[in-house]
């Protein structure tokens, strides 16, 4: 059920993003953001860790802010996998990791879901 709910949370969050950030991002239905929370999960569980792995010194450099360009480049494949979910460049995708981070942190702190 756990997995459900977060779905279900990434796939609302993802629509309220692109409808108060048209500029960021675009997409075009409740079906297209049910299979992008899907495909965002699935990457940050099996392609995410690869990413770290091999940019490890950058992030240890950077103190961890690299991991904001990992975040955006798995929502950038994500808006490349998906069909009818758009991302305008790799600043927005930036924009739009961000502000979906900070928008599940808070609702899952609000319903008391450990993330």
């Amino acid at each position: 059920m756990n997995i459900l709910y977060r779905i279900l949370v990434t796939s609302i969050l993802v629509m309220v993003i692109s409808y108060f950030f048209p500029n960021i991002a675009h997409v075009d239905g409740v079906k297209s953001a049910i299979i992008v929370a899907i495909v965002l999960g699935l990457l940050n569980v099996f392609v995410k860790p690869i990413f770290v792995l091999f940019t490890l010194p950058f992030t240890v450099f950077t103190l961890g802010l690299f991991m904001l360009v990992i975040n955006a480049a798995m929502i950038a494949l994500c808006a490349k996998l998906v069909e009818g979910f758009r991302i305008e460049g790799f600043i927005g995708a930036l924009l739009f990791s961000i502000i979906l981070s900070l928008s599940q942190s808070v609702v899952y702190k609000l319903s008391g879901e450990n993330k």
